[in-house]
């Protein structure tokens, strides 16, 4: 259970610093090397981020930057003609990145973690229709690269 504690907290930084990228045009070894000294399992302003695994969030990372012209197009295949990409902003486009790459590149993480740990990221940032949208583009995305969904309650078979 402690690494997925660890993998969820690496998750969820790998999403800000995606955000942080996309909105700041940082780079990647630098975003990397700020998260790593200043950010995981350190205190900022009061809040505790908490420790994460930090070869899952460097993976994360430099994962979604080198496969990012692969990933867009099966995340835009997968909304809906009236939420195109461009629509989205820069923490859900960094939620959708992350658990494209994930889902392509990381057989060995059950189809149900990847949804649900990134569902929780967005439940995280939104109230509203995000999470939902969240979760039915991971699905249809493991559906096609995978050949199999989630096909449960989000909440339930947690793993």
């Amino acid at each position: 259970m402690r690494q997925v504690n660890k993998r969820g907290a690496a998750r969820l930084a790998a999403v800000q610093a995606l955000y942080q990228m996309d909105v700041a045009g940082t780079g990647v070894l630098e975003i990397a090397a700020e998260y790593e000294a200043f950010r995981l399992g350190k205190e900022i302003d009061g809040a505790t981020y908490r420790d994460a695994d930090a070869q899952w969030f460097r993976a994360i990372l430099s994962g979604v930057v080198e496969d990012q012209k692969t990933i867009d197009p099966v995340i835009r295949q997968a909304l809906t003609e009236d939420w195109p990409l461009s629509r989205l902003d820069s923490t859900l486009r960094a939620i959708l990145r992350a658990g494209v790459y994930e889902l392509m590149r990381r057989q060995d993480v059950p189809v149900a973690v990847i949804v649900s740990e990134y569902v929780d990221i967005a439940k995280a940032f939104y109230l509203e229709d995000e999470p939902k949208l969240v979760n039915a583009v991971l699905d249809r995305v493991a559906r096609r690269i995978r050949g199999e969904g989630r096909g449960r309650d989000p909440g339930k078979d947690v793993g």
